[in-house]
């Protein structure tokens, strides 16, 4: 392709995260969208426009999928779908604890060819090019090689709703802690699988995600040598209900964790 995506969507990620950043600690507006802890503020509106904007200047043929204003078409002969989350981990933002990122993907023809999570925290931008391979901040980067569940050091998520789909999340929690297997909960799915990828933990496994809060980070994963699939093994979409991302070494012993 002509265009690099891959650099538009590294460059725009840098520059929403800066957005960000001038809001973090800050007093700003917050609303609540539907259900409990469902929050947006002023600066994922900042971050969103900006992101929209910029690629629309870059790549006019452009349609998007993103958290704060949904889906976008037109009739473009050539049409790239930008799927993004301009603030992932909003709740932390709100309160003021640094885990949060900017998540942008690039598909094409119904794949994801592009994938870039940035931390503005931190500094850390991680992203992957179908058959390229994943980086960290220009440096390749791998899954971890732990072979064994009860090794394994992993990070979860649950949903912000009451309900069945949280109860069974805090099964499989507790299905897993009383094994003695370290589990983390960030608040950001799109950090959880980039340091998946970067083998910062062996696996992740979460319900009830939205396509803008997994494409980059699945794609990241896959090129850094990863496995992505639902908890039962079976092909996983953006659009699934449930996602398990692990070295793929520990993953069908996660999987039976889960489908129990």
């Amino acid at each position: 392709m002509s265009i690099n995506l891959l650099n538009i969507a590294k460059d725009t990620a840098i520059n929403a995260g800066k957005i960000l950043l001038d809001g973090f600690g800050t007093n700003f507006s917050i609303k609540s969208k539907q259900g409990i802890h469902n929050l947006v503020t002023e600066y994922d509106i900042k971050s969103e426009n900006y992101i929209i904007n910029r690629i629309k200047s870059e790549v006019p043929n452009s349609i998007f999928l993103a958290e704060e204003s949904g889906s976008s078409s037109d009739n473009c002969e050539e049409k790239i779908k930008w799927i993004i989350d301009p603030l992932d981990g909003t709740v932390n933002f709100a309160h003021n604890i640094p885990i949060f990122s900017v998540s942008i993907a690039a598909e094409i023809n119904g794949k994801i060819f592009v994938g870039v999570i940035y931390n503005p925290i931190t500094n850390e931008l991680f992203y992957a090019q179908q058959g390229e391979g994943s980086f960290l901040n220009g440096e390749k980067i791998a899954v971890s090689k732990i072979s064994t569940f009860e090794e394994a050091f992993l990070v979860t998520g649950f949903p912000y709703r009451p309900g069945a789909g949280n109860y069974r999340s805090a099964e499989l929690f507790v299905n897993v802690v009383q094994k003695g297997i370290p589990i983390r909960r960030l608040g950001s799915a799109a950090l959880d699988l980039a340091y998946v990828a970067a083998g910062r933990f062996d696996g992740f496994w979460e319900m009830e995600l939205n396509p803008w809060d997994v494409a980059a980070g699945c794609l990241i994963v896959k090129e850094a040598g990863g496995v992505v699939s639902h908890y039962d093994l079976s092909e996983y979409s953006i659009h699934s209900n449930t996602i398990l991302a692990t070295n793929g070494l520990i993953h069908k012993e996660a999987s039976n964790f889960l489908t129990i």
